[in-house]
């Protein structure tokens, strides 16, 4: 089996990512339904059974923050992938095409509609 081209391989990447960053909006908002979630409970003087959950809230924040904190570097990341991608599909319509070529201005497009 012959190794994959720099195409399929900017392609996967670019792909990798996009995933990346849709697990990110998705953990974050989880963590942040939790954080309202403690929120309410300390409001409503519900609070937990051993004490801690001032100290819950406030590790809930701090994970919320730093998964806020991924999203500037990994937006930086997507970029260059996308960079490199776009300089691939260059190289491959002047090579005559690939068989990746269109896969990978499906990615293309899918990367550009969410920056």
């Amino acid at each position: 089996m012959p190794p994959p081209s720099q195409l399929a391989i900017a392609t996967g990447a670019v792909t990798r990512l996009l995933r990346e960053e849709a697990s990110y909006h998705k953990e974050l908002a989880d963590q942040e339904a939790q954080v309202k979630k403690l929120e309410e409970s300390i409001q409503n003087g519900g609070g937990d059974d051993d004490g801690n959950a001032e100290f819950m809230l406030k590790q809930n924040k701090t994970a919320v923050e730093q998964t806020k904190a991924v999203f500037g570097p990994l937006k930086d990341r997507i970029a260059a992938a996308v960079t490199k991608l776009e300089d691939q599909i260059a190289l491959a319509e002047e090579a005559g095409g690939s068989e990746h070529l269109e896969s990978a201005k499906s990615v293309l497009a899918q990367a550009k509609s969410k920056a």
